[in-house]
């Protein structure tokens, strides 16, 4: 990216939205070819351990549905790695021509936030509520003892049922035991989150 005394207006736009936006945790400009361009606060910059982002689905939806893209949840690229996940939308050189695009704002999301929604629900301690991006991966957990382990719920039932549009409740098993899992899909922007509430079945 650009050194830190450089694109002045585009830092400084950058800096104020992370400011005003708590859930964000970064903001960033990407090039049209995926090059990082800046990264706000500049200390996420420094550490950056890939320089360009076009494998990313965020970038590569933004570009293809030209429009607001959150993409799937992701292990960030710097040197501090927690798992969040990034809003992006193209912008272009002209107004006129939306073929012409100038690159990418980005805003990276850290899902703690979605953590700390869930715990607040209180439950009981042995039922569950997750979110899962469209790929299965966890986003948030109620589960403080677990929220900071990584789990995919792809292989799930009520996740491939919530996947293709549906809301309803099945048994599932997880760690060989029966839990009822209520799904329901939840559309955000051109994806689609899950969420699930797992409680157990009491013994006949």
């Amino acid at each position: 990216g650009i050194p830190e005394n450089a694109g002045t207006e585009k830092r400084q736009v950058a800096k104020n939205i992370v400011v005003s936006n708590s859930d964000l945790r970064e903001v960033f400009f990407i090039m049209p070819n995926g090059d990082a361009y800046l990264f706000e606060p500049y200390s996420t910059q420094q550490n950056l351990t890939t320089n360009n982002f076009a494998f990313r689905d965020y970038f590569q939806g933004s570009i293809k549905t030209n429009d607001v893209y959150l993409g799937n949840v992701i292990n960030t690229k710097t040197a501090s790695s927690f798992r969040g996940g990034a809003i992006a939308i193209p912008v272009h050189s002209s107004s006129k021509d939306n073929s012409n695009i100038a690159g990418v704002w980005v805003g990276g999301i850290d899902f703690k936030v979605f953590d700390k929604d869930l715990q607040s629900l209180n439950l009981p301690s042995d039922e569950r509520v997750v979110y899962t991006g469209y790929k299965g991966q966890k986003i948030a957990d109620s589960d403080i003892n677990k929220s900071k382990s990584a789990e995919s719920f792809a292989a799930l039932n009520s996740f491939k049922n919530a996947l293709n549009g549906k809301s309803g409740s099945t048994i599932n098993t997880m760690d060989n035991t029966k839990m009822l899992v209520t799904y329901k899909p939840v559309k955000v922007f051109h994806n689609t989150w899950i969420v699930l509430l797992m409680q157990p079945i009491p013994p006949e």
